[in-house]
Order: structure tokens, then sequence, then C-alpha cells
């Protein structure tokens, strides 16, 4: 292939409504176009392509980390094409890029299918709100969602804490600021234990990757502060687990305690292809923290608390299941791309089964 800008490849993003453009030795590049990879009519990129790629997006500080860490995460901003987030890696020797697109807007609730409730959630003056699910699942879009519902009716001071900056939030009614890890601050811990001194009313955390800054997030939600963060984890259950088993054993009864105390609410996502591979949609699991829910962080009866989400449809709770059950009884995703996503596939096939039934007397009646 003959010497190439990688701004080529990144207008195909655009032009091709991709979300990711993924580079690799011996292959094409790539687009993800609704979740599935589709190469580009281009020769197989070779070391060399690369490299010359990775020269034209690095500042010398990121071939810094690059060299040190063989991974680096940056953003940069391409003024005919977008913005896009990027990783540059090493895989067997040599270098691969993987660069997602940032939409200039930030979508709304509407516009991203999100359930009002978590609306609910960023009123809340105080807490720990969750936005959980496996990457490129949306988590990091749901929470400028919500940090922008609040910076449209608040007159608040709001600081995101991001590796690296997505979406550029604006001064509208709240005072926003954006911290980006690697330019303005080392590490996620090092921002989060400055953050109280900076007068925030709302954290947003990019990601909650370690034992510190969880204990940091927790510590900084119990002192009267909102906290908006995500967690790899599949669902609300695991992202309670996930924070508890960081700590040695020790501290856990403690961490147990101190989650039901601050944790208000966890939102697990999943983005799933439409039947007619058009689009990507979202299925959304909601727990809210409530009193019965509170008592079982409490005691430790974790495994409990899915059936506490399935009773809990009055507060707006959903399960996992029951969002997929209803994308698909909607017609807008096959049965076996829900089966695909869940977690329980016998509880799913069983709530399909008894919608089919619902729909089949319903029919017969009339």
């Amino acid at each position: 292939m003959k010497d190439t800008s990688i701004t080529l490849f990144l207008r195909d993003v655009k032009n091709f409504n991709a979300s990711d453009l993924l580079m690799t030795r011996g292959a094409p590049p790539q687009l993800r176009v609704n979740g599935l990879l589709q190469p580009l009519p281009y020769p197989s990129l070779t070391s060399k392509n690369i490299e010359q790629f990775v020269d034209e997006l690095l500042s010398e500080k990121q071939k810094a980390v690059l060299d040190s860490y063989k991974s680096v995460d940056f953003s940069h901003e391409f003024e005919e094409t977008a913005k896009f987030r990027f990783n540059v890696y090493y895989q067997r020797g040599s270098l691969a890029v993987a660069g997602r697109i940032i939409p200039d807007e930030i979508p709304s609730f509407t516009e991203l299918g999100l359930p009002q409730l978590l609306k609910e959630f960023a009123d809340k003056p105080s807490g720990l709100f969750l936005v959980t699910g496996p990457a490129g699942s949306g988590k990091s879009t749901t929470l400028a969602a919500m940090m922008d519902y609040i910076n449209n009716r608040k007159h608040l001071h709001l600081i995101t804490l991001e590796d690296p900056i997505e979406y550029e939030h604006h001064h509208i009614k709240s005072l926003v600021d954006q911290r980006e890890v690697g330019l303005d601050v080392d590490s996620f811990a090092v921002a989060l234990k400055a953050v109280t001194r900076q007068s925030p009313d709302v954290i947003m955390v990019g990601e909650l990757r370690d034992l510190e800054s969880i204990a940091l997030a927790l510590t900084i939600a119990e002192t009267g502060h909102l906290v908006l963060a995500t967690l790899h984890t599949r669902d609300s259950i695991h992202a309670i687990s996930r924070m508890v088993d960081v700590f040695p054993a020790g501290q856990q009864e403690q961490i147990y305690v101190q989650l039901s105390q601050v944790l208000i609410g966890v939102a697990a996502q999943q983005l799933l292809i439409t039947r007619d591979k058009s689009r990507l949609l979202l299925a959304c699991e909601i727990m809210r923290v409530n009193s019965g829910i509170q008592n079982l962080i409490r005691e430790k009866k974790i495994e409990q608390i899915y059936s506490m989400i399935q009773a809990g449809q009055g507060e707006g709770m959903v399960t996992m299941n029951e969002s997929l059950r209803e994308l698909v009884s909607l017609g807008l995703i096959d049965p076996d791309t829900a089966l695909a996503k869940t977690t329980r596939p016998k509880e799913l096939i069983q709530l399909l089964e008894m919608h089919e039934e619902k729909k089949r007397k319903k029919g017969a009646k009339k």
C-alpha cells in the first residue's frame, strides 16, 4: 500500500456511519458498522503503514507512554472529519490501532433509548450511580447524557475524570471542568484524591479500575457528592461483587456496609443489532437501591438481589431479560440475538414463551 494519511480511513468511518476503525498488520483496515466488522477496499496494511499512521497521531509525550506501557489511550480531533478516541497497542511485536468516533453532539435520553429513571438518579444530591456493561456497550455515552441533563437543569460544578476526554461539555447552567488522565492528571486515583478540594457537586469517573479508585469513589459519595461512574461487569449483581472483591478479605465487611449506604443504582447495558441489521438498540437492566436491596447488600446476600429487581417493576426496575424480551416482542431483534446476550437463557426462553402464550390467548378471545 502506498503511504496514505489516516484521515482517508477516518473519513470512511463517517461516510459509512461506522463506530470504529481497526488497523492491524496483514489485513485491510476494518470498520465496525452496527457491531459487525467490514473490511475497507484497500490492500492489507504493513507494519510500516501503521507506524506512519501512529506517527501522525501521537505527541512526543504519548509516544513515551506507548514505549513504556506498550499501549496508549488518547483522543484526537480532525477538522475535516470528527473527533476520535484511540488506543494504540502492540500485537505480535507490531503496532495496531483501534479508533472510535465521538459524535459532535451529546445524544439525548430519547435518542439513546435510555430509561427515564436515569434522570431521577441524575437528580440525586449525593450517592454512587454505576453504569456497567461490556466494552463498546455505550457506557461513556450514557454518562455523558446524564451529565448533559444535569448541565441543562442545574447551577452546579460538574467535574469529569476521563481517559481520554470524549464528549465535550460546554458551560450551560453548570460549570463543567473536564480532566484527562495523562494530560491534566496522572491517574484516576490521583484525580479522585484531589477532587473534593475543587468544590464539586457532581463527579463523573470514566472508569473505576482498581481498589484505590473504588475506595475513593465510595468515600466521595459518602461525603455528600453525586458520583457517576462506569464499571466493566455484565450486570448489577456482579457490579456489587466486583467492587467488594477488589478489597482484602479483612476489609470486605466494611465495604458491604459502605456500599449499602452510598449506592443509589446500577444500569447494566448491552447493544444489540436490529433484525434488519440497520442499527444498534439498547437493552438495559436497572436496579434502584431501595431499603430491601440496602439490607441485602449490608447482609452480604447478593444472590437475592436479582429477585428484588424482578419484583421492583413498580419502582422502575427491570432485569436484562425483561429488557431483551421486550425488544424481541416488539419485533426489533431476533430471539437468537437476545439469547446470545443473556446470562440467564432458560429464564429468557420462559419469558418469551409466556409472552407468546398471552398473545395467542388474546387473539383467541377476539
